[in-house]
C-alpha cells in the first residue's frame, strides 16, 4: 500500500504565522507612526537652513536682505517692489525655483528686519497656529540648534 503525501500547511501553522505577524505589526507600527512627526520637524528645520543660506547669498550680491514685503519670493525672482538689488543672481538663489510650503502645507513666515536677527523665518508646526507644544510647536530660525 502506498502512502499519499500532501503538501501544505496545517490550520495551526497558519494561525501561528498570522499571530506572529500581528504581534510584529502591533510592536512596529506605533514606532513608525510616531516618526513621521519627527521627520516633518526635521524637514522644516532643513528648509529653514536652506532659506538662511540663500538669504546670505542674496545679501552678498545685494548688500541687504529682502524686506518683509518682498518676502522669500525674492530668492526666486528679482524683486520689483521696495529696494531693488543691482546684482541679482540670474536664476535666483534656490535650486527648486519655487518657495516650498512647510511639511504641513503652510507657507513659511518671513520678516526682515526680524525681531531676533536680520531676518526671522517661522513654520507654525502641525496645527498651523502660533505657539503649541510637540508636533504643534513653532519652528523658528533663531531657535534652532
Amino acid at each position: 500500500m502506498q502512502k499519499c503525501k500532501t503538501d501544505g500547511f496545517t490550520l495551526l501553522e497558519i494561525i501561528v504565522v498570522v499571530f506572529i505577524l500581528a504581534l510584529l505589526a502591533a510592536i512596529v507600527t506605533p514606532k513608525i507612526i510616531g516618526r513621521t512627526d519627527d521627520a516633518r520637524i526635521t524637514e522644516a528645520k532643513v528648509q529653514i537652513k536652506n532659506f538662511e543660506t540663500a538669504l546670505k547669498l542674496f545679501k552678498l550680491d545685494s548688500s541687504f536682505y529682502p524686506s518683509t514685503e518682498q518676502g522669500l519670493e525674492a530668492l526666486i525672482r528679482k524683486p520689483t517692489i521696495g529696494r531693488i538689488p543691482a546684482n541679482y543672481r540670474e536664476g535666483g538663489y534656490l535650486e527648486q525655483k519655487r518657495i516650498p510650503l512647510d511639511p504641513w502645507g503652510n507657507p513659511y513666515i518671513y520678516a526682515s528686519p526680524g525681531l531676533y536677527g536680520d531676518f526671522d523665518i517661522i513654520s507654525l508646526g502641525a496645527d498651523g497656529k502660533e505657539g503649541g507644544d510637540g508636533k504643534d510647536a513653532d519652528i523658528k530660525s533663531w531657535d534652532m540648534q
